[in-house]
């Protein structure tokens, strides 16, 4: 880098967060704004993709003349445009890219299309300056769940992901199934703590020959018909002992895997990342489960877990800094794959 300073704009708008932020030499985040539209979707129990994008194209420029004027840059002294081009919600991603290119092109700046997963997953080098590849890194979040061998930067081997629901995903359904609303992670992680994490035996389902695969419908059914039979019954319903009980089903076999997975792969360095990875007893299992086996765990502060755009700068930069450049065909991508160009 011949001591020059390379400053990434990052900008994310995969679901229903507008973020922008600006960083600096890939580790350090000298701004990073959320506008988050959970009040409104709240309206309607989950994310509207219409609404979505519409909030999006309304908050867009503010959100990234915020980032900017926050990290006292102006777009001459930027080096890239980084921006989540894949996978998410088809017309958020729009936004977002269409954005990018406009700025990329009218500023003469180079481009640079970052997957959202490989975003989560960077969002560890920013407070963790001690972390480099290899690792493994557990990916959870309300659409995936992937264990994910980080070789190198910008190089990945997905071993494992979830065969039906995401963790998050679950997350959300049994909260509305026992009438916590939405979004159901935070709200199951706080009623969990007031409940019994042994009071209910819900199932740790596992996927036969795939041994870090994930499963979590069976769970989710599990809870459904529990609740049910209570009410057939007329047996009360704990709501705070079926929070735990799920909770701790949910973080078991995250565990479970995971641990396995670094024993499998030889792995002394295990991070986590995604929305999911803020949920208190999961991050408190993995610290202890890490002890156990000597290995260094590492976990992004909550507020990089969510959606944001500092963890896309991240990402953005390391692919700068390896060649990655995107034209002005960069399109959306909804179910962009890992490791996929």
């Amino acid at each position: 880098m011949n001591g020059k300073d390379i400053l990434i704009l990052g900008i994310e708008t995969s679901c229903d967060e507008t973020a922008a932020s600006v960083v600096k030499n890939g580790r350090e985040v000298l701004s990073n704004i959320i506008s988050s539209q959970i009040d409104i979707h709240t309206l309607y129990g989950g994310v509207v993709p219409e609404i979505a994008s519409r909030k999006h194209i309304e908050r867009i420029n503010y959100v990234i003349e915020e980032a900017l004027n926050k990290a006292h840059t102006a777009l001459e002294e930027i080096d890239a445009i980084g921006v989540t081009y894949g996978p998410g919600l088809v017309g958020a991603l729009l936004v977002g890219v269409a954005e990018a290119k406009a700025i990329a092109y009218a500023a003469g700046k180079p481009l640079v299309g970052v997957h959202h997963i490989e975003g989560h997953i960077s969002a560890n080098y920013i407070e963790h300056p001690d972390l480099e590849p290899p690792f493994l890194c557990l990916v959870v979040s309300g659409g995936h769940t992937h264990l994910v061998v980080v070789k190198d930067y910008g190089t990945y081997e997905v071993i494992g992901k979830t065969r039906d629901d995401a963790a998050g995903e679950a997350f959300d359904k049994v909260a509305r199934a026992i009438g916590l609303g939405y979004p159901g992670g935070p709200k199951v992680d706080r009623l969990a703590k007031e409940g019994r994490e042994d009071a209910i035996d819900f199932p740790r389902a596992s996927v036969e020959h795939a041994p870090f695969d994930f499963s979590f419908s069976g769970l989710k059914s599990a809870v459904l018909n529990y609740l049910n039979m209570c009410q057939m019954k007329g047996v009360e319903i704990n709501t705070k002992d079926i929070a735990a009980s799920f909770q701790k089903s949910i973080v078991d076999s995250l565990t479970v895997r995971a641990m396995l997975a670094c024993k499998e792969y030889n792995m002394k360095k295990f991070a986590i990342a995604g929305g999911v990875a803020s949920n208190s007893a999961i991050r408190a299992a993995f610290e202890k489960e890490c002890e156990k086996h000597k290995i260094k765990f590492y976990r992004p502060s909550p507020v990089f877990c969510t959606d944001n755009a500092a963890m896309i700068g991240t990402a953005a930069y390391y692919e700068y800094m390896a060649g990655t450049r995107h034209g002005w065909d960069l399109n959306a991508v909804p179910n962009l794959k890992l490791g996929e160009r």
